[in-house]
C-alpha cells in the first residue's frame, strides 16, 4: 500500500508538523510506501535536520521536493492533499476511481466538523474527493498518536532523574535542569506567533514568588529579552519531534501555537495555553472558544486563553493569578483526563485513515 502526502508549508512550521508525523506513523506503524511532497524543505529542515544536510529518505518516508513544474509521478494507492493544497495537475490528471483521494483539514472543535467528515466530492471521471477532518469527537478523524507515546510520556514524568538529564542535554543548564526536575522551579516552554503578549506574561510571572524559567523555542517572542531575577527567559532552537514532545512533558504550563504543538500539549497531560492562529473578523476566538467548551476547564483558565488571545495586559495577570491560585489543582485534573479521554474515546487519525482505504 502507498500515499502520497501533499504539503504546502504555510504558515511556516504546523503543516508540515502535522504531515511529517502523518507520513512517519503510515510509514512506520503500518508499512506504507509514503512519499512526502513539500514545496519548503527550508522550514521542514528546522523539524529535520537530516533534511536541511540533503536527506530525500527519512524514518521509511520518501520526501520530493514539490517544484514547479512537478516532478512527474504516478499516483499512489492513497492521495493526502493536506489542507486544500491541490496536488498538481499532471497529477491529478492521472487518477482514477481506484485511488483514495483526502482532503485532510484542519483540526477544529466545532461542531459542523462531525458533519462535514466523510463528506465526498465528485471531481469527474469517477474520481472522488473525501473531506477528511480531524478532531475531538468519535464522528471525526481524531488525533495523530504514535503507538506507546503516553507510556513514555508517564515513564518521564514519574523519572525526575530522567527529566533532569534531558533538559540537561537540549541546552538548558544543568543546575537550572536539577531544579526543575526537583519541583523548585516552573518551567514554562513557549512557542508563539509574534502577536502573543509573553513580555507581560513574564512581568506576572515576576510578580509571584516561584522560580520560573521561560523557554521560548524556534524564534518565538523575538522581542522578549533575557530578564533578570528569580525569572528568566532563555532561547532553545527547534527541536526534533520526540524532544519537543518530552520538553511539553516536563513543563509546568505549555504555551503552543497553531495545530501540531497544540495537539502535542494535550498529549502531554499538563496545563497549556493556546496561542491560536489568528483570522479576519475574530473568527479564530470560536475555534478557540468551541474548544474551550469541550474541555470545559475552571472559569479562570477560559478567562485566561481570552486574554492571552486578544494581548489584554490587564486581564492576563488577573486570570494567571486566578488560574495558578485556587484554580491550579482542578485545571491540572481536567488536562489529565482530557488527555486520557482523547487517547480511548476518539480515533487515532493514521488508523481512521487507513481504515477508511480499508472500506473503500
Amino acid at each position: 500500500m502507498g500515499a502520497d502526502i501533499f504539503c504546502r508549508v504555510v504558515d511556516n512550521f504546523g503543516d508540515i508538523g502535522v504531515c511529517w508525523r502523518l507520513a512517519r506513523r503510515l510509514a512506520q506503524g503500518y508499512g506504507w510506501r509514503v512519499r512526502l511532497w513539500v514545496d519548503d524543505l527550508a522550514s521542514f529542515g528546522r523539524l529535520a535536520p537530516e533534511v536541511a544536510a540533503g536527506a530525500r529518505m527519512l524514518d521509511g518516508v520518501e520526501i520530493v521536493m514539490w517544484t514547479a513544474p512537478a516532478p512527474a509521478r504516478l499516483p499512489l494507492d492513497v492521495v493526502i492533499e493536506a489542507f486544500a493544497c491541490d496536488p498538481p495537475p499532471a497529477y491529478r490528471a492521472a487518477l482514477t476511481p481506484g485511488h483514495r483521494w483526502l482532503n485532510l483539514e484542519y483540526l477544529t472543535a466545532e461542531d459542523w466538523a462531525e458533519g462535514c467528515h466523510g463528506m465526498p466530492s465528485p471531481q469527474g471521471n469517477g474520481v472522488v474527493k473525501t473531506f477528511f477532518f480531524p478532531g475531538f469527537t468519535s464522528r471525526t478523524g481524531g488525533l495523530l498518536r504514535e503507538p506507546g507515546l503516553l507510556a513514555e510520556r508517564d515513564a518521564l514524568q514519574a523519572d525526575p532523574s530522567a527529566r533532569e538529564a534531558f533538559l540537561a542535554r537540549i541546552g538548558i543548564d544543568p543546575a537550572t535542569s536539577a531544579s526543575i526536575a526537583r519541583g523548585d522551579t516552573d518551567l514554562y516552554p513557549v512557542f508563539c506567533y509574534p502577536d502573543a503578549p509573553v513580555a507581560h506574561w513574564r512581568q506576572v510571572i515576576a510578580a509571584g514568588p516561584r522560580p520560573a524559567v521561560i523557554a521560548l523555542l524556534g524564534g518565538s517572542a523575538p522581542g522578549v529579552q533575557p530578564g533578570t531575577g528569580h525569572v528568566t527567559t532563555l532561547r532553545l532552537p527547534f527541536l526534533p519531534h520526540a524532544d519537543f514532545d518530552r520538553l511539553l512533558w516536563c513543563g509546568t504550563v505549555n504555551g503552543v501555537r497553531g495545530e501540531d504543538s497544540f495537539v502535542r500539549a494535550q498529549w502531554a497531560a499538563r496545563p497549556l495555553l493556546w496561542h491560536i492562529y489568528p483570522q479576519e473578523d475574530a473568527a479564530h476566538l470560536d475555534k478557540l472558544n468551541a474548544w474551550l467548551d469541550r474541555l470545559a476547564p475552571p472559569e479562570p483558565v477560559r478567562a485566561l486563553h481570552a486574554a492571552w488571545n486578544q494581548s489584554d495586559a490587564t486581564a492576563l495577570a488577573a486570570a494567571w493569578q486566578a488560574a495558578t491560585g485556587a484554580a491550579w489543582a482542578p485545571w491540572v485534573a481536567t488536562m489529565q483526563h482530557w488527555s486520557g479521554h482523547l487517547s480511548t474515546d476518539i480515533p487515532e487519525l493514521a488508523a481512521a485513515i487507513v481504515d477508511s482505504h480499508k472500506a473503500g
